[in-house]
């Protein structure tokens, strides 16, 4: 006893020292940008403003790497195919090159347009408060979301902070009740559509390969296939949703391209579709040599997703660090062309530094206090082995382009945890489905067992109330009493087995409960908080 509370202290020792580290390099990072920022804007009037926006964005960026970017390799590492310092590091430099590549030059200020910025009068003031608090309360809800170890969307997150900022300045007129609408819409379209595709996905690997009796040969003809579908669809993706910010410049270089401002679905496909083509012809070649080496199992087989999830979790970090940058920057883009040029604009351009801020911060978040979150969509949700993250990711991928052309608006977050939720209940119904002929037959013998037993008690009652027993009676009835006690366990076995089959939870759902609880209250709770700090804000300043 004495040895183990001497093991925990050793361990509580060691733990609050790593906490101590993180925390650390997490404030060197603020006090870091919190100084540049001042320092280098110091003939501009109301430099504190920005110097201190400056740090709210920096503190939404490291939350930003901490929740959302889990999504990106949770899947990966719960099946174990990248190690977490693997995936932290992939992460870390896809999410930040990502950022910088094509995180684009101009960022809109108001995220999907859910406030009319005409309602501020182009008194920039208020407009300044108003982005600030929106950047402190994402963030301060992500830290909180981040602690309960709930992943929940970042858009949304800082979309409820500009929401309720915009509302304590101006009013509930303020808002497009209708773009805030589609968004609420997303809570359920997002899951959902991940969802049926990686459940798709899954059971199509499961009939093709898995439930096959020879899973090798198998194996060697629908591989190349899959892993083709998903470059395709992950090079669509990545032209559609992470080129298109420096679209301009690449048509330039390859002059061939039409002269448009973003690529079309067109272009984006038929660049996939090259590289799916390439990608098959390798792949049936590696998969043919690989297959000497296979044996005629699951776990076998499941090794050859390993790579295509590496490059799975690479892409989709890439096209995150382009997207949601701007859920750390925009704001504070925002507020810099506000502070610079004493007026309030729909777009605004974002400096190096800026961009800096957001990209270093997504990776510093992710390596620092990343982990936890990994851990919980990894593996804390449902099992995952290669084929299901496989199915997860390029569920993620499809869902985004389905969403694009018919112009639903989607969560990153919700699409990836959707796909795993989906592969699980898959699982639920395949394990409950699949021995149908047993538990009915099961049932059946049940019943036969029942009237066997009817029969015996019937007999045994007979016995006992007979007057002149005999000596075979007697015999008979010791064993009347071992058949029933044989019947009735066999009765209580085959119960037993039939409810383990039907009460098959391959998805925890306190987890379900917590997450979805999460996602319903992001934007609110982003809202109250902002309006609230705004209030706070405004009141100190005048």
């Amino acid at each position: 006893m004495i040895q183990m509370a001497k093991k925990m202290e050793k361990e509580a020792i060691k733990s609050s020292g790593i906490d101590f580290i993180r925390l650390g390099f997490a404030l060197f990072f603020l006090v870091a940008v919190l100084t540049y920022s001042f320092l280098s804007s110091g003939s501009i009037p109301n430099n504190m403003f920005l110097a201190i926006a400056a740090l709210f964005g920096a503190y939404m960026a490291m939350n930003i790497g901490a929740n959302d970017v889990a999504n990106n390799v949770g899947p990966a590492v719960g099946s174990k195919a990248l190690t977490m310092g693997g995936a932290i590091i992939i992460a870390a430099i896809f999410e930040a090159s990502g950022a910088f590549i094509a995180g684009g030059d101009v960022v809109k200020t108001i995220k999907k347009g859910i406030i009319d910025i005409s309602a501020f009068g182009g008194n920039a003031d208020p407009f300044i408060w108003a982005m600030m608090s929106a950047l402190l309360a994402a963030a301060l809800w992500l830290n909180f979301a981040t602690m309960m170890k709930a992943p929940v969307s970042t858009t949304h997150s800082i979309v409820g902070g500009v929401m309720g900022a915009g509302i304590a300045a101006a009013g509930f007129t303020i808002v497009s009740w209708s773009t805030m609408g589609k968004i609420a819409a997303s809570w359920i379209i997002s899951p959902l559509l991940g969802g049926v595709i990686a459940a798709i996905f899954l059971y199509a690997i499961k009939k093709t390969i898995i439930f096959q009796n020879d899973k090798v040969a198998a194996a060697r003809k629908w591989v190349p296939i899959f892993v083709a579908i998903m470059s395709w669809a992950f090079v669509t993706y990545l032209t559609i949703k992470g080129l298109k910010k420096i679209w301009p410049s690449i048509v330039d270089v390859l002059v061939f391209l039409p002269d448009e401002k973003k690529p079309s679905f067109l272009i984006a496909s038929v660049f996939g579709l090259i590289v799916a083509g390439a990608v098959y012809i390798i792949l049936k070649k590696t998969v043919a040599n690989r297959a000497t080496n296979l044996h005629n199992t699951r776990d076998s087989i499941n090794l050859l997703f390993t790579v295509p999830l590496i490059f799975a979790a690479a892409l989709l970090s890439f096209a995150h660090g382009a997207n949601d940058v701007a859920n750390a920057i925009g704001p504070l883009a925002a507020i810099n062309d506000a502070v610079i040029t004493g007026g309030i604009s729909a777009q605004a351009g974002i400096p190096i530094w800026v961009m800096s801020v957001g990209a270093l911060g997504i990776a510093l978040g992710l390596a620092l206090y990343g982990p936890k979150l990994i851990r919980t969509v990894g593996s804390e949700i449902t099992e995952l082995d290669q084929m299901r993250a496989f199915s997860v990711a390029i569920a993620a991928a499809i869902t985004v382009i389905i969403a694009s052309q018919l112009g639903l608006p989607v969560s990153s977050t919700h699409i990836a945890l959707g796909g795993i939720f989906g592969v699980g209940f898959l699982r639920e119904y395949l394990a409950t489905t699949g021995p149908k002929e047993i538990l009915v037959k099961q049932q059946t013998n049940i019943e036969d067992e029942k009237r066997v037993l009817k029969a015996y008690s019937s007999e045994l009652k007979r016995l006992e109330d007979k007057a002149d027993k005999t000596k075979a009676d007697y015999e008979r009835i010791v064993d009347l009493y071992k058949a029933i006690d044989h019947e009735e366990d066999k009765i209580k076995r085959t119960k037993k087995h039939i409810k383990s089959i039907e009460k098959v939870k391959y998805v925890k759902r306190d987890a379900i409960k917590k997450i979805i609880a999460a996602w319903v209250i992001t934007v609110p709770a982003s809202a109250v908080l902002s309006a609230a700090i705004f209030f706070m804000i405004k009141g100190i300043v005048l």
